[in-house]
Order: C-alpha cells, then sequence, then structure tokens
C-alpha cells in the first residue's frame, strides 16, 4: 500500500500551544516520521482557551457555541492554518504535496457519559485556508457508537512499538493536559484509559502563583512536600476504582484544599496526585508493565518521572531515550490517525474506548 503524506495538528487541553508534525504513512505499519514543531501560544490566547473552556461548561449540544466559544474557535482555526503554512516553509515541504491534515481542534468539553464531547475549531474552513483535504472531529463517531471518545492515541503508539526493540509488555504514558496509557501486552489489541490528571490541575496552580506557565524541569514540586492527607482525599473519587477504558474532562478532579498549601508543596501534592494516580492503574491489569515511555510535555518533568518510577516499581523513560521526540508524538498520531480514518481503517476497539467492535472515525472534507 502506498504511503501518505500527512501534516498531524494538536492543540492540547494543557493549552502551551500548537503541535505540527509531518509523517509519511500507510495507516498501518510503516510510519516516517518527519519533521516537528510547535507554535506556542501567547498568554493572551490561553486566557482566550481558558474562557472558552469556562463557556462550554453549560454545553448540551456539540454544534452550540454559547459566549466566546465563536471567537475561540475563529481563532483557532487562523492560528492552525497559519501555524502550517509556517511549518511547510520551515521544513521546506510543498504544501500541494500534502495528501492530508490531521486537524484534532481544541477540547473544550469531554463527557462521554452523556455522549458529548466537543472540539473547537472548524475543519471545512481550515481546508479551505490551506488548499489540503483534512479529517477533524475524531472522537465524536467512537462516542456515539458508546464509546468513551479517548485516548485515541494507542493505536499508533502499537505502530511505533511494532517498529523498535521494546519488551513484550510495555507501556506508553501520555502526560499532557490529562494522563493517559497505552497498555501493549502480547499480541493482542491495547488496552488503554485516562489514568488522571497529568500537567492541567499543576500548570494551573504553578500559572497562578508564580505567573511561569509550568513547573520546569518539576524544580518547584522537587523542593515541596506532598501532603499525604489531601492525596487520600483526592484519590478517593470514585474514578480510580474503575477499570479501563474510562476518559476524562480535564476539569473532572476535585483538588480543594491544594490553595491552602505553599507554591513548593501545592506542586509536590499535585505532582504526586499525577504519579500515584497512574499506580491506581495497576490493580486492574492482568500483566504489570516492565517498561513505561513517557510522552507529553510532563515527560520533561524530572520531577515527575522520578515519582512515576517509585509508584509503578517499573523503569520509566522519556520517549526521547528510544529515538522519538516526547513533545511530538501527539501530533504525529493524529497525522497517522488522519490517513487511517481517510483508509476506513480502526481508530479505537473495545479495549481502548470501550466501544462494542474497532471503529474507525473522523471526518473528511475537501477544500
Amino acid at each position: 500500500m502506498s504511503l501518505s503524506r500527512a501534516i498531524g495538528l494538536m492543540s492540547g487541553t494543557s493549552l502551551d500551544g500548537i503541535d505540527i508534525a509531518f509523517v509519511e504513512t500507510d495507516g498501518k505499519s510503516q510510519v516516517r516520521l518527519g519533521g516537528f514543531a510547535t507554535r506556542p501560544y501567547s498568554e493572551a490566547e490561553r486566557r482566550l482557551l481558558r474562557a472558552a473552556l469556562a463557556d462550554a461548561r453549560s454545553l448540551t449540544d456539540a454544534a452550540s457555541r454559547p459566549g466566546i466559544l465563536p471567537q475561540a474557535e475563529a481563532f483557532l482555526t487562523r492560528a492552525h492554518a497559519e501555524a502550517v503554512q509556517s511549518f511547510c516553509r520551515e521544513q521546506e515541504l510543498d504544501l500541494g504535496s500534502i495528501d492530508l491534515i490531521g486537524f484534532h481542534g481544541q477540547t473544550v468539553l469531554h463527557r462521554p457519559e452523556v455522549g458529548l464531547t466537543v472540539q473547537i475549531g472548524n475543519g471545512q474552513e481550515l481546508a479551505e485556508a490551506l488548499g489540503r483535504p483534512v479529517v477533524f472531529d475524531f472522537r465524536s463517531a467512537d462516542v456515539a457508537a458508546g464509546g468513551q471518545g479517548a485516548p485515541l492515541v494507542p493505536v499508533f503508539h502499537r505502530a511505533l512499538a511494532a517498529g523498535a526493540d521494546l519488551p513484550e509488555d510495555v507501556a506508553f504514558l501520555n502526560l499532557g493536559g490529562v494522563a493517559n496509557a497505552t497498555i501493549l501486552c502480547g499480541d493482542g489489541d491495547p488496552i488503554a484509559c485516562d489514568t488522571g490528571p497529568a500537567n492541567a490541575l499543576l500548570d494551573d496552580f504553578v500559572l497562578a502563583r508564580t505567573g511561569a506557565p509550568f513547573d520546569a524541569d518539576g524544580a518547584l514540586a522537587a523542593s515541596g512536600t506532598p501532603d499525604e492527607a489531601l492525596l487520600a482525599r483526592w484519590l478517593g473519587q470514585s474514578f480510580f476504582d474503575q477499570p479501563p477504558p474510562k476518559s476524562l474532562d480535564r476539569n473532572a478532579f476535585d483538588v480543594a484544599g491544594v490553595e491552602k498549601l505553599s507554591d513548593a508543596d501545592g506542586a509536590a501534592t499535585l505532582t504526586a496526585f499525577t504519579a500515584r494516580s497512574v499506580a491506581r492503574l495497576l490493580p486492574h491489569l492482568k500483566t504489570r508493565p516492565k517498561l513505561w515511555i513517557a510522552c507529553g510535555g510532563g515527560a520533561r518533568n524530572k520531577t515527575l518521572l522520578s515519582m512515576l518510577e517509585n509508584c509503578l516499581g517499573a523503569g520509566v523513560h522519556a520517549a526521547d531515550e528510544f529515538g522519538w521526540d516526547a513533545g511530538a508524538i501527539e501530533a504525529q498520531a493524529f497525522a497517522y490517525l488522519a490517513v487511517r480514518s481517510a483508509r476506513g481503517l480502526p481508530l479505537t476497539y473495545p479495549g481502548t474506548t470501550g466501544v462494542s467492535r474497532p471503529l474507525s472515525g473522523g471526518h473528511l472534507v475537501q477544500p
């Protein structure tokens, strides 16, 4: 099968920027990873997206755009178009040679329990701006079929693992705004789920306290002490007792009490919450991974990786150590998923989202 040239776009719940990646793939086992870049959001742009998250809490219809959402969606679509154009110039890629663009959009609400997942960003307008076919709306078909609609990246993790010399029992751990894990044990379909918070709560706390967008290298958390009483209360939330598959909204967790802690202790407690919530997945697994590969922005947080190793009792290594770019994998995944979608291949599985059968998804639009 011939390879398609695809660009993947990801704007995650950590609200740090737009990730752009070029991939050549057949949507199956052949994956050639190309260039990668990030278009950071300014603080004003992050404020706009945070306001969109707040206004989205009242949504009961995926097509509705109350409050600030139309302005945020217009900005997001325009910023993605400009980011692709800049990326192609910098990478010396002919935009006209790109077969597909995978456009995730910005998740502003994810409530699969009521059949609702909302990613803002206008796929048709992006296709027209770039003059290329766009695949978007990756999650709604799975949710409509009774699945969780997340995580979507496990099928790409499986393709990466197949082309690498890895132990048989390995897990990919994506540490974006929300943490999600892909468990690859044996030859079967992957098992996956969201595990809890990753960077979103910590980033919000650090921004409010220090003005910095995130805890660089986990330095602030490393200087503090986790509050065990708060952690016990937070980890008592019912989500952690549920087996996979399961998924989360960015604002799913009540972390009341953190506001009373010092900057360092608050950061340490939220970082420990991420690590321990991943460990709460272990009792639900038949086979425990021997190796965990960390992806996403949290893979740069040395304190978080150290806490994860202690909690999981296994090696936790950034994807960079295996020749991948830890920050690029989600954007690369949406290039890969766009090709799978266009070729009618499954994106989700019973073990990854709880959908009843392997299911394709995404909506393809022409310029």
